[in-house]
């Protein structure tokens, strides 16, 4: 038997390729499938099965083109209901998988339809459970997203949840190791490990919410307490899991697709598309496309443009560090963002070489700042979140979160210049390409964040 986590860090989602005796099973595939196809094929095995814990909201899963590429079925829990072929499994139902065998949880409160998958070895021994967005480390899955589509409220489905795990997860043996969906850094949950893998025992210690003395209100409570609004593109993502989309194929074969700077400022006009800068942020600091959004393809990509941009169906031009266009438009995909048009060849030296306009971002360093400080009061905004900041923050600063920028805009000053930062230099750069991009442009950023704001000692409020 062979279990191999194939963990993505973009999306902090994990993926799962389970292999006995030449069968293998996939569980919560990503978009881009041929990295199961090719493992599968190395080892001279066959995928059987694809397994979906539920409808994911955070990404596009790669079920339809797998299932489609080799012929294995979908497998759902209790109460999904596909538009497409799959087999609905029932509670308990066992799928044999060359000498192990895995047996279906049904675990609803996250969603309805979530399901874990407990793996039994070849004696019929419980090893492990695919708990998907049902159980994570440190934390579980959040029960306000799936109210809507359950006619539920977020404190019914924690109830549900609170069931699931006492009922289905806490009996198993502290042995059986727990995969779970998803990791630090995901918008699933609140409080999740760094680490991917853990047992159940040590879980049952560490875990919030798997107290043994906790009662269904105070889980209810703890679980619903501090979550924050999810980022926007989470629906349709699910409607596109459900539903089904485009192959990755066809959107890799548009997206990727080379334009010169006369052909992409001419799409850009007639199509409404943004202009989407995945460079590194200094890049895109010292010169980009006018009114381009800047999201950094080495940064917490995937999640950053489905909480900015929003809308899946908006048109995307994309400005790349050469050979990564067609990393971007998978990573686009995965998140559902499958209308790419095209890239700007030779990227943003080529704009430049043409003689077109760009512009610029003005920035400070903290030292600078500091001095400014002393001879009075300075507007300075901070992006982070609103726990980076009550942990600490330039004092007479103002929470501007870049998740809810767009509804702050009113907030910054017309007349005078003020000042935007972030932890480190990444988020505070997007903050600033949004803001150019509603013609606003009287800041600066502060170079390297509050981390160099702290270097320099500018005077923070605790």
């Amino acid at each position: 038997m062979k279990v191999e986590q194939i963990y993505t860090g973009c999306l902090a989602q994990g993926a799962y390729y389970i292999e006995s005796k030449g069968e293998v099973a996939i569980i919560d595939p990503l978009r881009e499938v041929h990295p199961y196809t090719e493992k599968a094929e190395k080892n001279g095995a066959k995928i059987k099965y694809i397994f979906e814990t539920h409808f994911h909201a955070d990404f596009v899963s790669g079920h339809l083109t797998l299932s489609r590429e080799t012929g294995a079925p979908i497998v759902y829990g209790p109460t999904a209901n596909p538009d497409f072929e799959s087999i609905i499994a029932e509670d308990g139902q066992e799928f044999p998988l060359g000498e192990v065998t895995i047996v279906v949880l049904h675990t609803p409160g996250h969603t309805m339809e979530s399901t874990t998958y407990l793996l039994r070895d070849k004696d019929g021994k419980d090893y492990a459970i695919f708990s998907g967005d049902t159980l994570f480390l440190g934390d579980v899955g959040r029960p306000d997203l799936a109210q809507k589509a359950a006619h539920m409220t977020q404190e019914e489905l924690a109830g549900l949840l609170y069931d699931s795990l006492r009922e289905k997860i806490m009996p198993l043996g502290d042995h059986v190791i727990v995969y779970p969906g998803h990791g630090a850094g995901s918008a699933c949950g609140k409080n999740m490990m760094k680490e991917t893998v853990d047992t159940l025992g040590h879980q049952k210690e560490v875990n919030y919410a798997l107290r043994e003395d906790m009662t269904r209100e105070e889980f209810i409570k703890e679980v619903t307490d501090g979550l924050l609004p999810p980022p926007q593109y989470f629906p349709h993502n699910v409607r596109m899991n459900k539903e089904g989309y485009a192959d990755i194929d066809e959107v890799l074969k548009r997206g990727a697709s080379p334009l010169n700077p006369s052909g992409f400022e001419t799409l850009a006009n007639e199509s409404g598309a943004v202009v989407l800068d995945v460079r590194h942020q200094s890049d895109f600091e010292k010169g980009h496309i006018p009114r381009s959004i800047f999201i950094g393809i080495d940064g917490s990509f995937a999640p950053w443009v489905g909480a900015l941009i929003m809308d899946t169906a908006q048109p995307i031009l994309l400005v790349t560090p050469e050979g990564r266009e067609e990393e971007t438009v998978t990573r686009l995909s995965r998140v559902g963002f499958d209308n790419t048009l095209g890239y700007l060849e030779g990227g943003f030296e080529a704009w430049k070489a043409d003689g077109r306009e760009y512009d610029t971002v003005n920035s400070v360093t903290a030292d600078q700042l500091k001095e400014m400080q002393k001879k009075g009061e300075v507007p300075v905004f901070d992006v982070r979140k609103e726990t980076e900041y009550e942990a600490g923050h330039v004092k007479g600063a103002h929470l501007t979160s870049l998740d809810y920028l767009n509804d702050h805009l009113a907030e910054f000053p017309e007349g005078e210049k003020f000042y935007i930062h972030c932890a480190g230099g990444y988020r505070s750069m997007i903050a600033a390409s949004i803001l150019k991009s509603r013609g606003i442009h009287n800041f600066a950023d502060v170079a390297g964040g509050f981390g160099a704001i702290r270097e320099a000692h500018v005077d923070i409020t605790v």
